[in-house]
């Protein structure tokens, strides 16, 4: 779910639902500084995922976490973290989905899974 606590300006009227994943070990800091009337600031932990709305133009910078202070590792166009969400077209029109069940069914035969089990003896030897 998205987490929208700073809405965009009035003048933003197109934006674009947008993930981003700290594959990192260290901490992280999201920002985006280039929308003007906006502040958007969020700390990314290592594995987590970031989604966010941000107009088309944003730009996302990363600052990685050190002892004392963060670098700026790097800047990533949003438009290449777009979510791309198929329509309900795309999902009428695709008959390729599986319809067999993804778990298969428990064997649930009792004389399978009675059997007594077999333990090896152990022998010295002198």
């Amino acid at each position: 779910m998205a987490q929208i606590l700073d809405s965009l300006p009035p003048e933003q009227s197109t934006k674009n639902l947008c993930c981003y994943i700290n594959a990192t070990s260290k901490i992280q800091v999201a920002r985006i500084s280039n929308i003007p009337n906006w502040y958007f600031e969020r700390v990314v932990f290592p594995g987590q995922r970031l989604m966010f709305e941000a107009p088309q133009r944003a730009q996302l910078e990363i600052h990685t976490g050190m002892i004392a202070s963060a670098i700026l590792s790097d800047t990533i166009p949003c438009d290449r973290l777009v979510l791309n969400e198929p329509s309900s077209y795309e999902f009428d029109q695709d008959s390729s989905f599986n319809t067999k069940p993804m778990v298969q069914p428990i064997n649930t035969k009792t004389s399978d899974t009675t059997k007594p089990l077999q333990v090896a003896g152990l022998a010295s030897v002198d």
